[in-house]
């Protein structure tokens, strides 16, 4: 036997042999990966070539590299898939930090490939070096990833690259980091591809017992409410969702992030709970009458709670759904935890509400829920500037059902989630863990190739636009029609507002001065810009823009002085600021 497997291995073929740049892109195919957002230099340069070489993978270059990480992060929030960026060393990696913590604080599977100097130029004072001898890149990352690495070994870029597909989709999902030394992207390796499904493992877990529990409660509650979160959205259970509502007909508020989760048509949709929420959604999750809430996929924090309402702890029953364990209870104490997949819990919970029907038949006496919302308040004014809740109603009007709708931070925020209703899941994404500016002017472009056939809008201040509007140009290099609406007052009036209300002056001067043209700078940069000053002009060029085909802005002059809807948010920050 012994001498058998000598000979074999002896006699074995030598295994077949690639580079480490062409290794890494194998196992990035085997994922389904089709775009790579970045900008080369010098040290990623053999990874561009191994993707020219291959053609597989679209390689789409970005004006910066916090947008190339919006971008990847807002590809994997609408495709489904994992989204993957790359920069060179030095100040490309360090460029890129915003845009990963935006998606570590959202929970979003985003690979960061980022390059390295050669190692036997390490400590010797390379050109825009990182390694751990001089600016860790590597440790720099780790307390916005889930796993930060660099490979060692040009042997090691597959076992590499395998860890952080794993870790990166492993459990409640967030973003990776590899940092890969230009020598090893160009060194022979072992072609060693292994398939995904031995590497890779998501078991859908849960606890039984808290589940049949859980639907007791549910099933004897007399007020019943079910707050929606982002964890939903994660786990694409809008489905299950919706099924539980409409059986045990339990009116759903969402978080802001979550918002389409649960149509918000729907006669049982109480619309954003939260800040800036619906004022019938707190009403009801907050009122005295509402004995039992159904916490699914929030972490609850300060702006999902109003500013952690204490209101929420009266509940006779608190029950929480959540994939990590450290999350259930962390503000609110919980009578059952049901830990695990939000989509696999959901389905459970109904099978185990259908056996209690079965056989234990209860008694429902709750009244059923009535929608109670008020009427929308007149906001025309046919001789001034005009308002943004006006805007976002015209604009909602405007686009299709369906449409993919991007919208950035700012008091924009604030007005959308109360007058712009979404009726689909997976179609409005906001970063909110971070609620990092920006963020929605380079996403939507990936968004709109995630999904080419379906309109995409970003709704955008004109500050927001100020700090990444340079991407319009990328979706004019590419051809990818995004329409941006920039919700142009003139500065950032969530700023002022915010001053104003607590010390009853604006001290930090956030009016511009000179208001930014964004139709001018769209059509700069070589896609079409409109300027909205009348209402119906909105929605004509709205029309126009999707009827071309092409990037477009539309550059909307708005009311600077109208408050956005701060909820709570001021009183909170007041707070603190005369706590002694």
């Amino acid at each position: 036997m012994g001498t058998t497997s000598l000979l074999e291995m002896i006699s074995a073929p030598e295994a077949v042999k690639t580079t480490g740049a062409h290794l890494l892109l194998e196992y990035l195919e085997q994922e389904g990966v089709r775009y790579i957002f970045g900008i080369p230099g010098g040290p990623n340069a053999p990874l561009y070539k191994a993707l020219s070489e291959r053609g597989n993978i679209k390689p789409i270059l970005t004006k910066h590299e916090e947008g190339a990480a919006f971008m990847a992060d807002a590809y994997a929030r609408a495709s489904g898939k994992i989204g993957v960026c790359c920069t060179t060393t030095g100040p490309g990696a360090t460029n890129a930090l915003t845009g990963v913590a935006v998606a570590y604080a959202d929970h979003i599977p985003l690979l960061l490939l980022t390059a390295q100097v050669p190692t036997h130029q390490f400590g010797k004072g390379a050109f825009q070096e990182s390694s751990q001898e001089t600016i860790d890149i590597v440790g720099l990352y780790k307390s916005v990833t889930k796993w930060s690495s660099m490979v060692y070994h040009p042997e090691r870029i597959g076992a590499a690259i395998r860890t952080a597909l794993r870790v990166m989709q492993s459990g409640r999902p967030g973003p990776v980091h590899l940092n890969i030394p230009l020598n090893f992207m160009t060194q022979p390796v072992a072609r060693e591809l292994i398939p995904a499904n031995e590497f890779k493992f998501q078991p859908q877990l849960f606890d039984r017992q808290s589940v049949n529990q859980g639907a007791r409660l549910l099933l004897g509650a007399r007020r019943p409410v079910i707050v929606a979160g982002h964890g939903v959205n994660l786990a694409k259970a809008a489905a299950p969702l919706r099924r539980l509502a409409e059986r045990l007909q339990i009116p759903v508020a969402t978080t802001f992030k979550a918002k389409g989760v649960f149509p918000e048509d729907h006669p049982l949709s109480l619309g954003v709970f939260g800040y800036s929420g619906n004022p019938s959604a707190q009403e009801y999750v907050l009122s005295q009458g509402t004995d039992t809430v159904l916490i699914i996929g929030t972490s609850l924090g300060e702006v999902s709670t109003c500013g952690w309402d204490r209101r929420f702890s009266q509940k006779l029953n608190f029950l929480q759904i959540d994939i990590d364990h450290a999350e259930v209870g962390r503000n609110y104490p919980v009578d059952v935890a049901m830990i695990g997949d939000a989509g696999a819990v959901l389905i459970e919970l109904l099978y185990a509400i259908e056996r209690e029907l079965k056989f234990n038949p209860p008694s429902l006496g709750r009244p059923a829920y009535t929608p109670s919302r008020p009427a929308a308040e007149p906001v025309f004014d046919p001789g001034g500037p005009l308002k943004p809740q006006a805007v976002l109603r015209e604009l909602r009007c405007a686009i299709p059902r369906d449409c993919l709708v991007f919208v950035d931070n700012g008091s924009i925020r604030t007005w959308v989630a109360q007058h712009f209703p979404v009726y689909q899941d997976q179609s409005f994404f906001v970063n909110m863990g971070m609620a990092s500016m920006g963020f929605a002017v380079a996403g939507s472009i990936a968004g709109k190739l995630a999904h080419p056939g379906r309109a995409v809008v970003a709704i955008v201040g004109d500050a927001a636009f100020a700090m990444n509007g340079m991407e319009v140009h990328t979706a004019v290099e590419y051809g990818v029609a995004v329409i941006w609406v920039v919700i142009n007052n003139g500065g950032h009036a969530m700023i002022y507002h915010g001053e104003k209300t607590l010390y009853g002056e604006s001290c930090s001067n956030p009016v511009f001065s000179r208001p930014i043209d964004a139709a001018a700078m769209a059509e700069a940069m070589g896609a079409v810009g409109w300027r909205v000053r009348q209402p119906g002009e909105l929605a004509q060029a709205v029309d126009e823009a999707i009827r071309q085909g092409k990037p477009a802005v539309v550059d909307v002059l708005t009311d600077f002085w109208e408050p956005p809807a701060l909820g709570g948010r001021a009183k909170t920050i007041n707070q603190e600021l005369t706590a002694t």
